[in-house]
């Protein structure tokens, strides 16, 4: 591939991975455009995967902890020796954040210096490959690096928030808005609430969605008609307890039903013992975690689409499910729990269904309405699918960040630029 622009270097907490494939798609999707990409993982990938494009990613990505903490102390004096000033400034700036910043405790202000250090390492590691911006996904730890290896390149930084990185630890995030040269804003509500932390311009927080690949999300032929699916994360924030809950009321109902749930997490003990007390062996199952080609069959295959969620006892919630905008690509009728974010995702009765979170009985009453009705369930289907194109697609969305890198003047700059050419501090 021809790649004129860049390279950007993308950082996230372990790339690939395969419940976070929004990203890796996002990069696939800006490659596609012709802009260089170099990726690096805080924790090491995964191995074993199935899929050729990930093992591939997997192969070549910049570890940053994984080689060690000696290595990275050893990368640490490497840039001191090349880059002396510099090296100190970034270092000072990292000490700075760790004694002063903002939403950080006492155990955390160490290992935020120590994030620090993490910057200039990569920086040292990736400074062959000339990067001209660097660009995080999830705003703790992943960004806490890419902000200091920018300052080290020399080069500016940008990072996408999502959901427990912002809600539940939210270390320097004043500053990162301050500091960054855009944040990808995967909402509306995300942009407001970004503003209650910090003033930004519209200009350096557009919003880009996590896109869809619609040519490979698409409807299936034959749908069981009772089936209903669930795919996601096994916390408490999904909703999995409450969607439970509801298919013991439809079973009690005497609606014909199977509810297959495909995820792993914490939870699962506790949701399995749900399931037995309530006497739905048999109707509600549990899979665990399947490949990706696995669960799509799933969904495809599936007359409803539910992911209830919810705010947890802590206060995390999600943003706008990626499994929740697969679904409806599919053209699958699609429950959620009626959160801000997600309300842009979903119209209630024009392109899904919201329920309050938490609230079982209203579950199952809407869960009873689509399973009884398959000419709204078809409605809600083709419907979601025409608003996923249009709002959501991969293509639609790599073009809006590729867009948000030219304006924050990404492919102007070299990684051989002083610190005075990013909105950095010194």
């Amino acid at each position: 591939m021809d790649e004129r622009r860049g390279p950007i270097l993308y950082v996230a907490g372990e790339l690939p991975r395969l419940s976070e494939t929004f990203v890796t798609r996002e990069i696939q999707g800006v490659r596609r455009l012709g802009i260089g990409v170099v990726t690096a993982s805080v924790h090491d990938p995964a191995k074993g995967f199935v899929d050729e494009d990930l093992r591939r990613m997997a192969s070549s990505v910049v570890r940053i902890y994984g080689p060690g903490a000696k290595r990275l102390v050893a990368d640490v004096f490497g840039a001191f020796r090349s880059k002396p000033l510099r090296t100190l400034g970034t270092l000072m700036t990292g000490l700075g954040d760790a004694l002063t910043g903002s939403n950080m405790t006492v155990s955390r202000r160490g290992k935020t210096l120590w994030q620090c250090m993490a910057g200039v390492a990569l920086a040292h590691r990736v400074r062959g490959r000339a990067p001209t911006h660097v660009h995080a996904h999830f705003a703790h730890v992943p960004t806490t690096i890419a902000m200091h290896c920018a300052r080290q390149l020399g080069v500016g930084f940008s990072f996408t928030g999502h959901a427990n990185d912002l809600f539940r630890e939210r270390t320097l995030l004043e500053q990162k808005l301050r500091r960054a040269e855009f944040v990808s804003c995967i909402s509306g509500w995300h942009r407001a609430w970004y503003r209650e932390v910090e003033s930004v311009a519209d200009r350096r927080a557009p919003i880009i969605r996590c896109g869809v690949p619609t040519d490979h999300f698409k409807p299936g032929s034959s749908p069981d008609p009772k089936l209903i699916a669930a795919v996601g994360r096994l916390v408490e924030k999904k909703g999995f307890a409450t969607l439970i809950e509801a298919c013991g009321m439809l079973r009690d109902k005497g609606i014909v039903f199977r509810c297959e749930i495909v995820g792993d997490g914490p939870e699962a003990p506790a949701l399995g013992a749900q399931i037995e007390r309530l006497g739905l062996v048999g109707l509600v199952g549990l899979i665990g975690a399947r490949p990706n080609e696995q669960v799509l069959a799933l969904v495809r295959r599936a007359a409803v689409f539910c992911l209830p969620c919810q705010d947890d006892r802590d206060g995390d919630r999600d943003g706008i499910p990626v499994a929740l905008m697969e679904a409806m690509a599919c053209g699958v009728a699609t429950v959620s729990g009626d959160l801000p974010a997600i309300r842009e995702l979903i119209d209630d009765g024009e392109t899904g269904r919201l329920v309050p979170p938490g609230d079982a009985q209203a579950l199952a009453e809407v869960l009873e309405s689509l399973l009884r009705d398959p000419a709204s369930r078809s409605d809600l289907g083709a419907r979601s699918r025409a608003w996923i194109e249009q709002e959501f697609s991969l293509d639609t969305n790599a073009q809006r960040l590729a867009d948000a890198f030219e304006q924050a003047g990404a492919f102007a700059r070299t990684a051989t630029a002083t610190p005075a050419a990013t909105s950095m501090p010194a």
